[in-house]
């Protein structure tokens, strides 16, 4: 199970060693599977740097939430927080297993899980858990669209995040909101995840079209799993990133997408990756992501 944390709970959730009896369920997993030539540790403290970024708010639960109309623990969400899983830097193998192996005991008690991850490596085992649960859609809203089936010779890094999601079968949609710039996706890897059927919207449709330009790909009345990379905000109000880019999402924009899938479907699960704490001495850019966590969460109750 994961260990606690020496920062309090995320956002008034209850701190708890089992997921069951809760209707969702916070767990960090700092390290995912690393390359070579690229450290993954800059991203090791993401989930305590969103639990400390709300610690004042968390005093507050009982107050109207102008984001989601109505408090954030509305009709009584148990929201646990079963802290850090104990992943290491180079312990790829081992870190796959226990974030598949946590997540599948979160949807084995009936809740949702919620991933605060490392680099974007972590939700290809996030993913995996959800073999065996109904098929999800999986709406992955990010700079890049992670279709590379190997880089550096790793086929489990966090450029192939997408491309071995549609590998597992209990997948059958992706769609991927926020592309933009240069990434590690060749002419080739678009091709394939378009052949594959991803509905890929980049970033400057969304911002002449609106987030309906993504939201009409989302099925009615599917489980949809969001996969967050928070490098698909623009710069200016995420500068926490690995790789920061202009003419990214606002917040306002990634907050819409959470609520339109709530409408149209259900949120079967979260993951939130690719913070670097060491690049936001203010705090003001963990404190947008926790935020966008407090969306999720908000909308897994049923609208008041």
């Amino acid at each position: 199970m994961p260990a606690r944390s020496k920062v309090p709970p995320f956002m008034g959730a209850t701190i708890s060693k089992s997921p069951a009896g809760f209707g969702a369920a916070i767990f960090g997993a700092p390290h995912g599977t690393a390359y070579r030539a690229i450290d993954n540790r800059v991203h090791a403290g993401a989930a305590d740097a969103f639990r400390q970024a709300l610690a004042a708010d968390s005093e507050w639960l009982d107050h109207f939430d102008f984001d989601l109309g109505h408090p954030l623990l509305a009709k009584s969400l148990k929201l646990a927080d079963l802290g850090n899983l104990p992943t290491k830097p180079k312990t790829a193998a081992a870190n796959r297993a226990l974030i598949e192996d946590t997540t599948r005991l979160i949807l084995d008690a009936g809740a949702v899980p919620i991933m605060f991850g490392g680099d974007d490596s972590t939700p290809i085992p996030f993913i995996q858990g959800f073999a065996g649960s109904p098929p999800i859609a999986i709406l992955q809203i990010d700079a890049h669209i992670d279709w590379r089936h190997e880089r550096y010779g790793e086929t489990q890094g966090f450029s192939s995040t997408m491309r071995r999601a549609s590998e597992q079968p209990h997948v059958w949609r992706i769609v991927q909101a926020g592309a933009r710039g240069l990434g590690s996706a060749r002419p080739e890897e678009v091709n394939e995840a378009h052949a594959w059927g991803a509905r890929i919207v980049p970033a400057r449709d969304i911002h002449h079209s609106g987030i309906e330009a993504v939201l009409a790909h989302v099925p009615e009345d599917c489980d949809c799993l969001i996969s967050l990379d928070c490098d698909a905000l623009d710069v200016a109000q995420m500068p926490a990133v690995a790789y920061p880019s202009p003419g990214g999402l606002t917040f306002t924009q990634v907050a819409g997408l959470i609520e339109g899938v709530a409408r149209k479907a259900r949120i079967a699960g979260f993951a939130m990756v690719e913070f670097v704490p060491k690049r936001d001495p203010a705090g003001t850019a963990a404190f947008t992501a926790a935020r966008l966590a407090c969306n999720v969460i908000g909308r897994l109750q049923p609208p008041l």
